[in-house]
């Protein structure tokens, strides 16, 4: 018997578009984010009249289509006019201000960026957008390592709208006072998807996903629960993939429950993973609360210092609240003779 026997042949796979299950995948319409983004439209649409656009600032949970709602509305720019230009960034790898204004004037079409520094870009970049108008996002703005680049777009773009996106509002507290007073940003919470959305956007995405009626009906209601268990979209594509795949690998040409379930076995692996978005400070913290699950905030502060942590006990109150926001640990308020007190615990997700 071959090796290959067992595959299914050209033309069967269970796949029709499997792009359509990354996270970053833009549908033609973005269901259940329609409020969100009519107030992001409202906070860019002076720019339409000649006027400055209003700074905002995105946050909300992981997974609940933050950036697929900005990136919808910077779509939805380009096709309406030429006179605005369009920049999304991403502050993980771009994560300084001389790498921001390369990425700026690449996403500008300038080219000749070689042997310019910072100063030189922001005024390429100023003589370029002001003849206009701009919308800039900076996604995942918390991963950067600093802000100036924040303070010389507000004070040299005569006309924009700076969107910044992240999982934490607590954020915002720790940013330079001279940035914050300028950028002085609208706040759009992303709340948490109901059950019934999540379900009916997972429903879409197996759509564009899959060849259609591959999807027995009691898979793909585990891998909505699970998603709606983990409040994050990511979840469910996750295991819509990887149970197609075992699907595929076992030559049939339904995903069955059984190959969600098989998905779910490698659920710790994604979920863990999910760490890698944390700065090298909150890593260090999570590391010690993992260490020290159930302990009081106060003594985890002390454990913290004693490991070799730095920050004063009001910024890793900070971070504590931050990594709550992300739901890494959950925190427990207890009332007791001695006042009130705050129990740090590690999250851990069953599936």
């Amino acid at each position: 018997m071959g090796l290959f026997d067992d595959v299914l042949g050209a033309g069967e796979s269970l796949f029709r578009n499997e792009d359509a299950l990354e996270y970053e995948f833009l549908p033609k319409l973005l269901p259940f984010r329609e409020n969100e983004q009519r107030e992001l439209a409202r906070c860019v649409s002076p720019l339409f009249q000649g006027r400055n656009g209003r700074n905002v600032l995105i946050h909300g949970a992981p997974g609940i289509g933050k950036s697929a709602a900005a990136r919808f509305v910077l779509r939805e720019l380009e096709e309406k006019s030429d006179e605005i230009a369009v920049v999304y960034i991403n502050c993980w790898q771009t994560n300084t201000s001389y790498k921001v204004f390369l990425e700026v004037c690449d996403q500008l079409g300038y080219k000749f960026t070689q042997n310019k520094n910072s100063t030189e870009l922001i005024k390429v970049i100023a003589s370029m957008i002001n003849k206009k108008s701009a919308v800039i996002v900076f996604d995942e703005i918390d991963k950067a390592e600093e802000f100036d680049f924040l303070y010389s777009l507000i004070e040299e773009l005569y006309k924009k709208s700076l969107i910044l996106i992240t999982n934490y509002k607590s954020w915002l507290i720790e940013l330079d006072e001279r940035i914050k007073s300028r950028l002085t940003p609208e706040l759009i919470e992303f709340k948490q998807y109901t059950d019934k959305e999540t379900a009916g956007i997972l429903k879409e995405r197996q759509q564009y996903a899959f060849v259609p009626g591959v999807w027995e009906e009691a898979a793909f209601t585990l891998v909505c629960q699970r998603a709606a268990a983990a409040k994050d979209i990511r979840t469910g594509l996750y295991l819509m993939r990887q149970a197609a795949l075992r699907a595929e690998d076992a030559a049939s040409k339904k995903v069955a429950e059984e190959h969600v379930k098989q998905a779910l076995s490698t659920m710790d692996e994604f979920t863990i993973k999910s760490s890698a978005d944390l700065n090298d400070e909150e890593k260090f913290i999570y590391e010690v609360v993992k260490k020290h699950d159930g302990k009081k905030i106060g003594d985890l502060y002390n454990a913290y210092k004693k490991d070799g942590g730095q920050a004063s006990y009001k910024t890793f109150q900070r971070k504590i609240a931050a990594l709550d926001e992300g739901r890494f640990i959950t925190l427990e308020r207890k009332t007791g003779d001695g006042g009130n007190t705050t129990i740090v615990n590690r999250k851990i997700t069953e599936f």
